[in-house]
């Protein structure tokens, strides 16, 4: 989401010029106190201002304060990964201006019909794993369809290094073997077939590399970090392991010729799809992370309300532990929320698979809810199959 520091009443930090990621945008949604001497800095999304749609109100996102602990402005996550969706557009904008040039995989002896057989592997993977999300996919086209098969498969080959049956064996040193691969892979040298089908998509479309150097950041963070001190820290991890995805797909989805959004907000709604799907299965997989020493939720948040790890791993559902989820789910909700204004903006035909992954991600924190807030020893379910994809589903929004 963007983000505008605004003054607010605090000692400790003189006043300076707004920070705008839509520069177009003064803040009417400045707020001054009656003390103009004392100020501090904070998101307009903790007022409920929402930066991108000229002062329309929207619900706060709880974002962390931009200011650290000696009362100096810092750069938060959400302007850092704003800052990434923003030179995305900006990619998007000027490569289809220039057409991309069809440059097939080299350096690969692919057999005759090699590439339609690894996209049909891919198409394989996807129903295998992401039923209703593949289901979805069928309504596109087949050149956008492919080509999201294969972002899927990508994406979920990375997961499965640090989630996966050899995730014990996972180095760092592998993490950058594989993103090694993922340069190659880019300049048109894949290491196997389904590697192919990928770096045929990028000869196709205008897909930035940044996304998926991110995600691999995001599987690293998995192996080294087990806690998340605050909403800041915890938001660009969830950029790293599924916002990125929304940033991926972006190019494919396409956005619909009558559309008269920005391409920067389209980008934005896809990144909190991203971030919505992600915080959901955060919630969802409490008892499960906790079981395997993880716990990924805000620290400081958990202490305001009277929780600690200790009571995560004890596993006892109380009114303390149901009202600090009833705040998690609102967050989550409020970033689907923002991601479903986007969906209408995209191709036509590639709304449904998003559409899938939105409302059936949505639905798993009613069922929460449902369960009296036991994410402990109940898993959340949707549907027979649910979406399959976790926070792989292409977040597009």
């Amino acid at each position: 989401m963007a983000i505008i520091l605004v003054r607010a009443a605090s000692p400790g930090l003189s006043a300076a010029d707004s920070i705008s990621h839509q520069g177009t945008l003064q803040c009417s949604t400045l707020l001054k106190t009656k003390r103009p001497a004392a100020r501090r800095w904070m998101p307009c999304s903790l007022l409920g201002l929402h930066p991108w749609e000229a002062g329309r109100p929207s619900p706060a996102v709880y974002s962390s304060l931009a200011v650290n602990p000696a009362g100096e402005a810092v750069v938060s996550s959400e302007q850092k990964v704003y800052d990434v969706v923003l030179k995305q557009a900006a990619l998007l904008k000027r490569q289809l201006r220039t057409p991309v040039l069809d440059a097939r995989p080299q350096d690969m002896d692919m057999p005759r019909n090699g590439l339609k057989e690894a996209y049909d592997r891919c198409g394989e993977i996807c129903e295998e794993y992401a039923k209703t999300f593949y289901l979805g996919t069928m309504l596109m086209t087949e050149e956008r369809r492919r080509a999201i098969w294969a972002i899927y498969v990508w994406c979920r080959r990375t997961d499965e290094l640090v989630d996966g049956p050899n995730a014990n064996y996972i180095t760092p040193t592998a993490l950058d073997r594989w993103e090694k691969r993922l340069e190659d892979l880019f300049a048109g040298r894949p290491y196997d077939m389904l590697d192919a089908a990928l770096s045929d998509t990028i000869s196709k479309f205008p897909i930035d590399i940044q996304p998926f150097r991110d995600m691999i950041e995001g599987m690293r963070s998995d192996l080294r970090k087990t806690r998340y001190n605050n909403f800041d820290e915890l938001y660009m991890y969830c950029y790293y392991v599924a916002g990125t995805v929304g940033l991926m797909s972006v190019p494919v989805m396409g956005i619909a010729p009558e559309s008269k959004a920005t391409t920067e907000s389209v980008y934005s709604a896809a990144l909190a799809l991203g971030i919505a799907n992600q915080l959901t299965n955060i919630l969802r997989d409490v008892g499960e992370d906790a079981r395997r020493g993880r716990i990924y939720l805000p620290q400081d948040e958990l202490a305001q309300a009277g929780l600690s790890d200790e009571d995560i791993f004890k596993g006892v559902v109380t009114n303390r532990w149901r009202n600090f989820m009833k705040r998690q789910i609102k967050r989550a909700r409020m970033f689907f929320e923002e991601a479903e204004r986007g969906v209408t903006e995209l191709s036509q035909a590639s709304r449904w698979p998003v559409w899938a992954s939105l409302l059936l991600y949505r639905q798993i924190l009613d069922e929460i809810e449902a369960n009296d807030y036991n994410n402990f020893t109940k898993r959340a379910y949707v549907g027979t199959h649910g979406s399959g994809c976790g926070s792989l589903c292409p977040s597009v929004a």
